[in-house]
């Protein structure tokens, strides 16, 4: 009877598929032995391909990661090199960090950890946004009570003296009395519709992306939609109206910025090793909303989630800074780039795990 297989032997370093910086694994020569996802991501590089060649294949040789190696190997001890960019032809420049270690496990001598300036500045960021948020919605809260309750008796009031009013003419002034109150009060209702329970279930990114759509198109004759779906994206867990609510926000947002006459594109992709809310996740789920308009003032660039910041005459300044809590409120992230001719908001939502075959559909609806 022939004995069964021995198993193939585990993995050493299949953990580092799971870290969300970029490491790379190199042998007492410096050839590379092994590389996770994220770095792969970061230098636009497949390990397969780099499996065995030099380091400097892949980086260079900067002065700053040179430095962290020698040190790294002379002295057995761990080095970070800052503020190190790595060029490549054909690649943007990289500007990182990198933390060089020794090891001694499956034929690698040293570890070397990279992680982008940018990418921590964006950490940064999203940190400082969340804090910023939850301030926010607590400001909204106590002002929208504040102010609701006052509302109500003035429209009563209002109501009351126009029953009194026997001149047709100054019953005109208590209506508009009555609908400016109103208008407040569907305010109100609107600030504080941003806090109430999620009721999550799962949900198909794209049925939510073609009722936006159809929305928007019977609100705005003048503006073109374009589909650019990956349609194998799996279901995510989410609160469908919320979801609905937020990107309607920013479509909505985008043909009012265009007076009506434009185009806006929605772009679904899948985003691997990602960092949301400080949790790493192997999938996630990027939408980009984007728009051919003016672009979005410089001035207010940086505070256009903010509530009542609005680059538009008439605006409210609520439906980005309602956007905003609605996605954060799903674990996600919403930024926006802009420039005359290109404005850009990219939301990422977590997804579970799952295979993921590319299927594109690119489609322009009139």
């Amino acid at each position: 009877m022939t004995p069964p297989p021995f198993p193939p032997a585990p993995d050493a370093f299949a953990g580092l598929d799971l870290l969300s910086s970029a490491v790379i694994l190199v042998d007492p020569r410096l050839a590379i032995r092994r590389m996770n996802p994220a770095a792969e991501n970061l230098f636009s590089a497949s390990e397969r391909l780099v499996l065995g060649r030099p380091l400097k294949y892949l980086v260079g040789e900067p002065p700053g990661l040179q430095t962290a190696v020698e040190s790294a190997l002379s002295n057995n001890w761990s080095y970070t090199g800052h503020g190190i960019t790595i060029t490549r032809p054909g690649i943007d420049p990289l500007s990182v960090d990198c933390t060089v270690t020794p090891i001694d496990a499956g034929g690698a001598r040293l570890l070397l950890e990279f992680r982008p300036i940018d990418q921590q500045l964006r950490a940064a960021r999203e940190e400082r946004d969340a804090m910023q948020q939850v301030a926010n919605r607590e400001l909204i809260r106590n002002l929208a009570h504040e102010i609701k309750n006052p509302l109500g008796g003035i429209r009563g009031s209002a109501q009351l003296l126009e029953r009194e009013l026997g001149n047709p003419q100054l019953r005109e002034y208590t209506q508009v009395i009555i609908k400016e109150a109103d208008r407040l009060q569907d305010l109100m209702h609107r600030l504080l519709s941003s806090h109430r329970a999620m009721q999550p279930a799962k949900v198909n990114m794209h049925e939510i992306l073609e009722r936006v759509r159809r929305l928007i198109h019977a609100e705005f004759a003048g503006v073109r939609a374009r589909r650019d779906y990956d349609t194998s994206l799996p279901d995510l867990t989410g609160d469908r109206e919320q979801l609905i609510q937020a990107v309607l926000n920013i479509a909505r947002n985008a043909a009012q910025a265009m007076n009506g006459q434009g185009e806006i594109t929605f772009r679904t992709r899948a985003a691997r090793q990602v960092t949301l809310a400080k949790k790493h996740y192997r999938l996630a789920l990027e939408l980009q909303v984007i728009d051919d308009g003016p672009g979005i003032p410089e001035a207010i660039r940086e505070k256009i989630f903010y509530p009542l910041v609005s680059g538009r005459e008439g605006g409210s300044g609520l439906g980005l800074t309602i956007a905003q809590s609605f996605i954060q409120q799903h674990l996600g992230t919403v930024e926006v780039e802009s420039r005359p001719g290109r404005t850009c908001f990219t939301i990422l939502l977590p997804l579970g795990e799952g295979r993921h075959d590319v299927h594109v559909i690119r489609e322009e609806v009139e």
